[in-house]
């Protein structure tokens, strides 16, 4: 079992860090069209992949009982993913530009990864606004590029399914890696810690 976990633990890793540097954070070049670019698009950034799977590596590891505490953030973050798309495509169809969102989405990796190092657990409400909060600027850095999109419902739905099955993914390995050596899950969250500072350092 730990060594499975090891090895699932080091390629999430390899995985994070290379694509620091192709991260599209608030960019998707109007390549936004239908439900299958939508649940690619979490996969192909690491800003987003990073940020989902995290929340429910965080879920597992702090979780204290299966039922409900795995639920409680990664439900949060995609509904208010969702809720920040609209929000961001009503405030691109009314010509609004939104600031801070790139750094906010950076700071929100240093924020999840820390919380898988540190294993913390919060209180239900606690978890889903802190997640919740972040959650929302990755959706309106979606969102304000889908306001003139056609096919702007099926991409939005592709995305909110594919940040389900990330979440789930994270639950899965945080799962796993619950009775593992300690040091398993800080290395994780270390490189999603990693690579917001990298996107942090980017965006300002």
């Amino acid at each position: 079992m730990r060594h499975n976990a090891s090895r699932t633990l080091a390629l999430l890793a390899s995985l994070l860090l290379p694509l620091a540097a192709s991260a599209h954070t608030g960019v998707d070049g109007g390549m936004h069209h239908g439900f299958v670019t939508g649940f690619m698009h979490p996969l192909t950034g690491a800003d987003h992949l990073a940020a989902m799977v995290a929340v429910g590596l965080w879920s597992a590891l702090a979780a204290r009982r299966a039922w409900p505490d795995l639920l409680w953030a990664p439900l949060a973050f995609a509904g208010m993913l969702l809720a920040g798309a609209l929000a961001g495509a009503l405030a691109g169809l009314a010509g609004v530009q939104l600031p801070a969102v790139e750094p906010m989405i950076a700071a929100s990796l240093l924020v999840l990864g820390l919380l898988v190092v540190t294993r913390v657990h919060l209180p239900a409400v606690a978890a889903m606004v802190v997640v919740g909060v972040f959650a929302v600027f990755h959706g309106v850095a979606h969102g304000y590029e889908l306001a003139s999109e056609q096919g702007a419902a099926l991409t939005l739905a592709g995305m909110v399914c594919a940040t389900v099955l990330l979440h789930a993914a994270g639950i899965a390995i945080g799962w796993a890696l619950r009775h593992a050596n300690a040091w398993l899950p800080r290395v994780a969250g270390a490189a999603v810690v990693g690579l917001g500072a990298t996107l942090l350092a980017q965006a300002i």
